[in-house]
């Protein structure tokens, strides 16, 4: 891509509305641009050469006159004739010379065509002075003396085109505020449903969402509820199911511990008591990955405070860890989730670590949870396959800790369906870093 197209799609605007509404006002403007070219360099300049040769022939007329009629008299009644009829107010001097000053370039289209006009229709050397905007001063050398016309500038000017740009601009901020609101209407069902499948992905509860706008939202909206049905179906009966499947696995591990306390404590007993432990384990953590938090409703919670619960829990297990919150970060969560994400981070770093670090704080548009360790950590090359259900790193991580490989991925899909993330990074204090990042 280059600096150019970086450039145009930075200044392009990133909204379907301000997408749309420039795709209506382009065209309108190139339109706009056009009309108006085509009327000054057409209609203008017509309009402004018939107006200069008006002007230019009256005073031509007078002169005519003032010649077949020298009489003062006779050169009186032409003056105030001119007047009266002709707006032009003359004044002559007798033997009077035009200024010898450097002749002004012509300045716009009108200037120019007065010039023109004047060059053609009296053919005697003349100034304009039109410095002031209410009138234009004309003096022409005479064979006898200097004539002075002086004329209002509306003789020169065409209201038309106060009109055409007037009625141009007007048109074109009305049809972009009609062209507004239409396509706000038709933008907000796009948003109402960009706001519920957000909502449901983050696990909330999407209520009154009826689809409405054009064909194509509608048809999408309706695609929408046929999918959130499906999936809120099939959640529903993995969760039945995994009830069935609890209770077939919790009657006979419950028998297996009855009968193995009725057998003494022998090594071999021992021995099988520590299997049954571990299998308890293990279905726990099975049933928690698959069962996940999905009926827990968000509310108003302490992300702070959730984490140094979590943390003082892990504490009374006898383990060291330093923590610190940057004030309190009340926020929408699912507690009971959330908790569950962080202690799995927190516990994996104090089952490979001596020293466990916990930050939490706001950092830009979001609040971010960091714990550290000084363990053996996990090479980058690995860090992602953590994340896939019952992964477990033989290399750094011993079986007889405990756990299924599923700590790291209950925490991702708990923090992904509040709309954040869990990312592994390698950690100051020389093992890993996890960080749980979470929208604002």
């Amino acid at each position: 891509m280059t600096p150019v197209t970086m450039w145009l799609k930075r200044l392009l605007p990133h909204g379907l509305l301000g997408r749309s509404l420039m795709i209506i006002f382009t065209p309108l403007l190139v339109v706009q641009l056009v009309s108006t070219y085509v009327f000054y360099t057409s209609h203008w300049e017509n309009v402004a050469r018939r107006l200069a040769d008006g002007l230019a022939g009256d005073i031509g007329t007078v002169i005519d006159d003032m010649r077949a009629f020298p009489a003062a008299e006779s050169r009186m009644t032409l003056i105030r004739i001119a007047a009266e009829r002709m707006e032009l107010d003359i004044r002559f001097t007798e033997a009077g010379i035009l200024p010898n000053a450097p002749q002004r370039r012509a300045n716009g289209i009108m200037d120019k065509a007065l010039r023109q006009a004047l060059t053609r229709r009296v053919g005697r050397p003349f100034q304009i002075d039109n410095s002031t905007a209410r009138e234009v001063v004309i003096r022409i050398q005479l064979s006898d003396g200097l004539l002075e016309v002086s004329t209002p500038a509306k003789r020169l000017f065409s209201y038309t085109t106060t009109v055409f740009v007037l009625w141009m601009a007007g048109s074109s901020l009305l049809l972009l505020a009609v062209a507004t609101v239409f396509m706000r209407n038709q933008v907000r069902s796009v948003r109402r449903l960009a706001t519920a499948a957000d909502r449901f992905g983050r696990g909330q509860e999407v209520a009154n969402f009826k689809p409405e706008g054009a064909t194509e939202v509608r048809q999408a909206a309706q695609a929408f509820n046929l999918m959130r049905e499906r999936i809120q179906r099939q959640i529903q009966q993995r969760t039945e199911m995994l009830a069935g499947v609890s209770h077939d696995l919790r009657t006979p591990l419950t028998r297996m511990k009855l009968e193995l306390a009725m057998m003494g404590t022998p090594e071999a007993v021992a021995d099988l008591n520590e299997d049954v432990a571990e299998m308890e384990r293990m279905v726990e953590g099975y049933l928690a990955f698959a069962r996940g938090e999905g009926g827990e409703k968000p509310v108003p919670s302490d992300l702070a405070a959730l984490v140094e619960e979590v943390v003082a829990r892990a504490r009374r297990e006898g383990r060291e860890i330093d923590v610190h919150t940057e004030g309190a970060l009340p926020m929408s969560l699912r507690p009971h989730a959330l908790a569950r994400a962080i202690g799995n981070l927190v516990g994996n770093a104090i089952r490979y670590a001596p020293h466990v670090r916990v930050r939490v704080g706001r950092r830009k548009d979001g609040a971010e949870v960091i714990v550290d360790d000084d363990g053996p950590g996990i090479p980058p090359a690995q860090r992602d396959e953590v994340f896939k259900p019952f992964t477990r790193l033989e290399s750094s991580r011993n079986t007889k800790t405990g756990g299924v490989g599923l700590g790291l991925t209950i925490s991702r899909d708990i923090a992904r369906s509040h709309g954040g993330d869990v990312i592994l990074e390698d950690s100051p204090m020389g093992g890993l870093r996890a960080r749980l990042r979470l929208p604002l």
